[in-house]
């Protein structure tokens, strides 16, 4: 048993109990929440993670009754604003909504000041989208083949833009070089909203970014998708081949969007929180806004599913950041 099963197995014990003493008028979760939640995005406004975050907040606040405030806290690859909630009171007004690259920071930040099994509680895994390249329509790209053969002829010519150092789609786009034997300029930004305006005003050949947080432009047709990194393609990008589809067996990279609350939490309020989640998910206009408008799928998984989800990411996206020397911005 690992050390996040071993702690929701105490957890719901002690909830049990806390919802026995509730039910006699004790407990200070009765009265949660007691005043505004603030959810905590460590990166930029307009990356996928901070519309998933707005998206959520409209039927949160009509669950609970409170103010839902959405706060950005970018920098270090999102460990800034994790460390916010890592301190934070677990008093359950401070959550933490971030992004795929969670799972890497215990390898990309030296001497990170919070431990992501002791210091934070999972929550919720909201759901994923296939990472995507994309390049301006107007550039010499059609598919992955031609910046494949751009790149070996002009070895670090080719340059992409991810929403910053040691971001899933960095790691990937490093593994697609090694295996290719053309190594790509990589141009990291604090968030995935300035890569893709820099992308779409042509200052970068390529963005890598989730499907999510291209969608948008996709579809207005300001970015030509090259080459999507999911296990197969998704129906809003059937042109699209994938990776492995490419030549590159086993290439592989998807996002995903998770919930995490500071350690000691009581139980029952995440359990609540949980719950309120899901429904502002499953809700039929936000859930039409992230399968269809950001090309993502749901999952709305528990806490012991994000866990066990979490190690998985922390051992394959780790390794690939130790074998290559990637550091934070």
């Amino acid at each position: 048993m690992n050390a996040w099963s071993r702690r929701v197995v105490l957890g719901a014990l002690a909830g049990a109990a806390t919802f026995e003493a509730r039910a006699q008028g004790a407990g200070p979760e009765a009265a949660w929440p007691s005043g505004p939640i603030r959810i905590v995005v460590p990166f930029a406004p307009g990356g996928s993670t901070d519309a998933v975050a707005r998206l959520a907040a409209p039927g949160l606040q009509r669950a609970l009754g409170v103010s839902i405030v959405v706060e950005n806290r970018g920098g270090a690859a999102g460990s800034l604003g994790t460390d916010v909630v890592a301190k934070a009171r677990p008093d359950g007004l401070t959550w933490l909504l971030t992004f795929d690259s969670h799972a890497v920071l215990p390898a990309l930040v030296p001497r990170l000041p919070f431990d992501l099994r002791q210091d934070l509680e999972p929550v919720t895994l909201i759901g994923g989208a296939p990472y995507v390249a994309a390049c301006r329509p107007d550039k010499p790209f059609r598919d992955l083949a031609a910046v494949v053969a751009a790149a070996k002829a002009r070895p670090g010519s080719v340059t992409f833009a991810t929403p910053g150092n040691g971001t899933i789609g960095h790691l990937v786009m490093t593994l697609l070089g090694s295996r290719a034997g053309a190594p790509f300029q990589h141009l990291p930004y604090r968030g995935g909203g300035p890569a893709v305006n820099d992308a779409v005003a042509g200052h970068v050949d390529m963005v890598v970014g989730s499907a999510a947080l291209l969608a948008p432009q996709v579809a207005g047709g300001t970015l030509r998708p090259l080459v999507q990194f999911g296990p197969q393609r998704l129906p809003g990008l059937a042109q699209v081949p994938t990776a492995e589809e490419s030549g590159f067996p086993g290439l592989q990279a998807e996002a995903w969007w998770g919930v995490f609350a500071p350690a000691r939490v009581p139980a029952p309020v995440v359990a609540r929180f949980h719950e309120a989640l899901v429904g502002a998910f499953r809700d039929e206009r936000v859930s039409q806004q992230i399968t269809e408008g950001q090309q993502a799928r749901l999952v709305l998984a528990g806490p012991q599913e994000l866990g066990r989800f979490v190690d998985g990411q922390v051992e394959t996206w780790g390794r690939v950041v130790r074998e290559n020397d990637i550091k934070a911005d």
